[in-house]
C-alpha cells in the first residue's frame, strides 16, 4: 500500500464499517489529542475503549480504560495509535497477538514506521499512518 497518499475511498470504507475503537495512549487530560479524538470519536456513535497501563479503569467517567490491548475484550475493529514511533513495534507485536486481530491499525499525526506497517499488512490488517481518523471524519462527512 502506498502511505503517502491514502484514497477518499479508502479511509470512508474504514471509518463507516469501523464499529469499536481501542486508542492506544489514552489521556485522561482534556487538553491532549487523544482525549478530544476519543471524545470526537464517541460522539460519532463509535464504541471506544482507552488504553493506557498508567491509568485507572474509570479515570475517563463513561470510558473503560484496560492495561493493554491483550486486555480489551474483542472484538475491536480499529487501533488508533497515540504513540510515538519508537513504540510501535511493540503495539504491532500486541495487535497481531489478537484473537480475532482488528482490521485496522492507525497510526496518528506525526507516527510513522514503514517496516511495522508491512510487518501488519503481512497479516492481512490495514495499516493508516500520519493522519488522524478524526480530521479524516470530519473532511470526508462534513461533520466536526
Amino acid at each position: 500500500m502506498d502511505h503517502d497518499a491514502y484514497s477518499d475511498d479508502l479511509l470512508r470504507d474504514i471509518l463507516k464499517s469501523t464499529r469499536t475503537i481501542a486508542v492506544v495512549g489514552i489521556s485522561d487530560d482534556k487538553r491532549r489529542p487523544s482525549n478530544r479524538v476519543m471524545h470526537f470519536l464517541l460522539q460519532q456513535g463509535y464504541t471506544v475503549l482507552g488504553v493506557n497501563p498508567k491509568l485507572k479503569p474509570d479515570a475517563i467517567p463513561g470510558l473503560a480504560i484496560y492495561p493493554s490491548l491483550a486486555d480489551v475484550p474483542p472484538p475491536i475493529d480499529m487501533v488508533d495509535v497515540f504513540r510515538a514511533n519508537p513504540a510501535i513495534p511493540g503495539v504491532v507485536d500486541e495487535v497481531l497477538m489478537l484473537d480475532p486481530p482488528p482490521a485496522v491499525i492507525w497510526m496518528q499525526l506525526g507516527v510513522r514506521v514503514d517496516a511495522e506497517a508491512a510487518r501488519a499488512e503481512q497479516h492481512g490488517l490495514l495499516v493508516i499512518m500520519d493522519r488522524c481518523p478524526k480530521i479524516e471524519h470530519a473532511r470526508i462527512f462534513g461533520q466536526g
